[in-house]
């Protein structure tokens, strides 16, 4: 289960998260439009999101992820190969919203980590360091093999390549989803069931038996944690979804080729690999709030070494700098798994989602507005440092006395 969440996160980091940057020079040269509107596109999947977060998390918990992924593959794959027909700014927008991000986020980013917690529990941070950084392989990846079909035959082919793809790789791995450990006769975490005899074999109509318990949706968001934990995780949507949508363009702002632009993109996005396993690692064995802390302050400073950078080099320091960003993610939903349990995760991370997801939509318009007006990306950049130190306080609040009440 973690292999097939992994490869759907590939998938979808690869084509989606960090394809749309690679999209983005060409797709508003073509269409004629600004920073901002082409921007606009991608915070309007982030809103769309937003709005779905609690209905996709009821549909998960009530029907099982494997559906929900199969119908996300569809309309994601179709959805980009549409894209291949369209010549104008309204309709890129139509398909792209009402058909591409319709079930993306339920699917490709919701699912997986449903998965993980599903099927783990003392190896939780883990299985989602696992999950969560493949986002990030798969912009190490995809997005420069997206980036060399744009380059040789344009955007255009370069959808349809992406859809194409989708389908053929997203079907037969939505459909290995299994549910839980429980429905299959395990238990979380590889555990052999209390029920097997000793020769390792189940006994005839037991089952596993695993203690969960779990707190619901409308006592979890009566706790300060799910405000504080929807606070930061909003604050890093924010710069994250900035960065990445506008990486290629702040480069080449930066003076460095579209080309070249595109190949840092890819190394960025596969540094998220280690930095996952290492931040994954040590959030199973440290204060995982201060460890969030940390590499907030960590990613500030890789923004200022952005901002004030005065050529390539200092780039290096940059990305596994601001890679910790990414890794901050599983570390938060192990957190949620840890302090709300198993049974009604996907309702409290989707509710969850309604508010934080917000902070995507605005950061990569703001992002090209300020650069549109001012042709520079440094006041933004700065903003995102000192946001970012406010996410790192909001994380220390994380490790009060008063969680271990409500974990009691």
């Amino acid at each position: 289960m973690v292999v097939v969440g992994c490869l759907f996160r590939f998938l979808g980091g690869g084509f989606h998260f960090y394809g749309f940057t690679v999209f983005f020079l060409p797709l508003s040269k073509d269409l004629g439009i600004n920073r901002a509107a082409t921007s606009l596109i991608f915070s309007l999947a982030r809103a769309e999101g937003a709005i779905e977060g609690p209905l996709a998390g009821y549909l998960i918990d009530r029907f099982g992820p494997r559906p929900i992924m199969i119908g996300a593959v569809l309309l994601t794959g179709f959805g980009y190969m549409m894209l291949y027909w369209v010549d104008t700014y309204l309709t890129f927008m139509i398909i792209y919203m009402a058909v591409i991000s319709l079930a993306f986020g339920a699917g490709f980013m919701h699912c997986p980590m449903v998965l993980a917690n599903s099927w783990f529990s003392r190896w939780r941070a883990r299985a989602m360091a696992l999950v969560s950084c493949s986002i990030g392989l798969g912009g190490a990846f995809l997005a420069p093999l997206l980036a060399i079909v744009v380059h040789n035959f344009g955007w255009r082919w370069g959808v349809l390549f992406a859809g194409t793809v989708f389908l053929l790789l997203g079907l037969p791995l939505a459909a290995m989803v299994k549910r839980s450990p429980e429905s299959v006769g395990l238990l979380p975490d590889g555990d052999a069931p209390d029920n097997q005899t000793e020769a390792g074999q189940p006994r005839s109509g037991a089952t596993a038996k695993f203690k969960d318990d779990s707190i619901g949706i409308w006592e979890a968001m009566r706790s300060r944690a799910f405000w504080l934990i929807v606070a930061a995780t909003l604050i890093r949507v924010l710069g994250l979804s900035t960065v990445i949508v506008h990486f290629v363009p702040i480069l080449v702002w930066k003076g460095m080729t579209a080309e070249w632009a595109a190949v840092f993109l890819g190394l960025f996005a596969f540094l998220s690999f280690p930095t996952h396993m290492i931040v994954g690692w040590l959030a199973d064995r440290v204060n995982k709030p201060y460890l969030m802390a940390g590499c907030m302050v960590m990613a500030a400073l890789g923004l200022i070494l952005l901002t004030f950078a005065p050529s390539g080099p200092i780039l290096w320091l940059f990305m596994p700098c601001f890679s910790l960003v990414e890794a901050v993610f599983p570390v938060t939903w192990a957190m949620v798994g840890d302090l709300y349990g198993r049974q009604h995760f996907a309702k409290i991370r989707g509710n969850m989602s309604l508010y934080y997801q917000w902070g995507g939509f605005l950061g990569p318009i703001a992002a090209g507005w300020v650069y549109d007006r001012d042709q520079t990306y440094a006041p933004m950049l700065l903003a995102l440092v000192a946001i970012y130190i406010v996410a790192a306080y909001i994380y220390t609040l994380l490790s009060k006395p008063w969680l271990a009440r409500l974990q009691s």
